[in-house]
């Protein structure tokens, strides 16, 4: 059984009473709340397969990728397919490269998740993006969607800024000084914010 992260009731209670709109996507959507896989190198495989296509690409991918690797997605696995046998799957051959390249860095330990919980989200960031394939956006899923942190705003995620446009009546993309607006607005838990609004635009559970 999934439960949602310790922060996720109180900041409900915090942000429904800040935000109309938001308040009015959480009622909506009450029963839902940020899942994640609790596995940390199925989570930087899942960021990368989904980078900059849609959701609906990515999980058309992922279920091509999920059954080369035979649904044992660990390090050793993926370094033994081949990589003709990765880009039939729909992988491109720089996502083919990045995901091999991090299952070396789990099986050399050169990267540590336990050195992230030391950290706070700045450090965490700029020591994920460390490792080639992974910018900003992907770290910031990782740390949402692995490390549960409650204040993530990944101000350039394109879903997210369709259903701010969306739900606040705004240009698309929104303007610097509103997304700044909207930042200070949800501080703390921002990461919750994220989440009702990716779900406002589509139900469907999103997952890293």
């Amino acid at each position: 059984m999934k439960y949602p992260p310790a922060y996720w009731q109180k900041a409900k209670r915090i942000l429904s009473k800040k935000d109309s709109v938001l308040k009015k996507i959480i009622k909506k959507y009450n029963k839902g709340f940020l899942t994640t896989k609790n596995n940390p190198f199925f989570s930087l495989c899942r960021t990368i397969v989904g980078q900059q296509i849609s959701t609906k690409a990515a999980d058309s991918i992922w279920a091509k990728f999920e059954k080369k690797c035979k649904k044992n997605i660990k390090p050793k696995t993926i370094l033994k397919i081949p990589s003709r046998s990765l880009k039939s799957a729909g992988l491109s051959r720089q996502k083919i490269s990045y995901l091999k390249n991090i299952a070396k860095a789990f099986v050399n330990k050169s990267f540590k998740v336990t050195e992230l919980k030391k950290m706070n989200d700045i450090e965490a960031i700029n020591y994920i993006t460390k490792l080639k394939g992974l910018g900003v956006w992907s770290a910031e899923m990782f740390l949402m969607f692995n490390l549960n942190r409650p204040n993530i705003f990944p101000v350039k995620d394109i879903g997210l800024l369709r259903a701010i446009s969306k739900n606040y009546k705004t240009s698309y993309p929104p303007s610097k000084k509103f997304l700044e607006k909207i930042s200070k607005n949800h501080y703390g838990y921002r990461t919750v914010f994220t989440w009702y609004m990716w779900r406002s635009i589509d139900p469907s559970d999103v997952e890293y």
